[in-house]
């Protein structure tokens, strides 16, 4: 027995309203896919900008005659030759006061420079802190191009025993100076590069990092960047690169500084710390290490590298 003619018309607009409501819902999972998607974007293009704001903030200032930075630079290579008996003093004296008797030396040829002297920063607190994180080992490392050139730099008798006569231990003693204890050296080809992205408009080739997020998307306050991408290079060596194509930003900087993270207050930083994971600095002194490990009490400030890493 058919049902009344009330029904079927009730039945019907409800399969209609039903079809309606399905469709209805996909379209809002579609928007909510959309907006899901294009927040994802919008975060990439924060994440690429995320820690430029010192470099777009502050710009190296020349003085007017336009020799500051290149002073600046001078007083770095002075005091690094002040450091007698070290690698990084030998070399600079070397390619200031013999740079036409080495140019031709494979060995030297090999050695890019003193990580010192390979970066630069715009603010006093900010390059004391990185320096006095870094270590004075590391700010005076050297920094080969390739293995090879790290093997010439020092060879080995029978018994394992340096051989004085050849080598950095040799050229030192060609001019009169020898080099007393240990010395680090970075070789840009074997360092294990950023696996991420970088800025490739950008001829500085920042990283993009991901930056910290609080649970409402922003980021922790007093956030202001990536120690990594707050060191500028000079044009000369933006254009070393790996092999596979990899720059200083990419292999030097990054495995010494990682996703290190910079705040302005210690406060802040302690604050941030859920959302610290390689340590972070802050710019009024403030210092943890990425074995969770606090420096405390009075700076040693070891360094200054206001446009250029340079000792104080």
């Amino acid at each position: 027995m058919e049902a009344p003619l009330t029904v079927q018309i009730v039945e019907f607009n409800t399969k209609v309203m039903q079809e309606e409501l399905k469709k209805l819902g996909l379209k809002v999972n579609h928007h909510e896919a959309n907006i899901t998607f294009l927040k994802s974007e919008i975060y990439a293009i924060e994440e690429s900008i995320a820690d430029l704001t010192i470099k777009r903030g502050k710009k190296v200032v020349a003085s007017s005659n336009g020799t500051s930075v290149q002073e600046a630079e001078q007083r770095t290579i002075e005091s690094i030759c002040n450091q007698d008996k070290t690698a990084a003093s030998l070399i600079c004296q070397l390619k200031k006061r013999h740079s036409t008797q080495i140019s031709t030396m494979p060995m030297m040829k090999d050695i890019l420079g003193v990580v010192a002297t390979l970066g630069k920063t715009n603010d006093d607190n900010l390059s004391s802190l990185l320096s006095e994180y870094l270590g004075i080992d590391n700010m005076l490392g050297l920094v080969c191009k390739t293995y090879d050139g790290i093997k010439s730099l020092e060879t080995y008798g029978t018994e394992g025993n340096i051989d004085k006569k050849s080598g950095i231990h040799g050229l030192g003693g060609s001019i009169g100076k020898i080099l007393h204890g240990r010395f680090t050296v970075f070789c840009l080809e074997n360092i294990r590069p950023f696996s991420g992205e970088v800025v490739i408009d950008d001829p500085q080739r920042y990283l993009m990092l991901r930056k910290p997020r609080l649970p409402n998307g922003e980021s922790p306050p007093g956030f202001l960047g990536f120690a990594v991408n707050m060191i500028l290079m000079d044009q000369a060596y933006l254009s070393c690169l790996t092999p596979h194509g990899h720059g200083l930003r990419e292999t030097l900087f990054y495995s010494l500084f990682s996703h290190l993270q910079v705040y302005k207050t210690t406060a802040d930083l302690r604050r941030a710390i859920p959302f610290i994971n390689d340590g972070a600095v802050s710019l009024d002194g403030g210092i943890l290490r990425p074995n969770g490990s606090f420096c405390l009490g009075d700076s040693f400030k070891l360094w200054g590298f206001k446009h250029t890493w340079k000792y104080h």
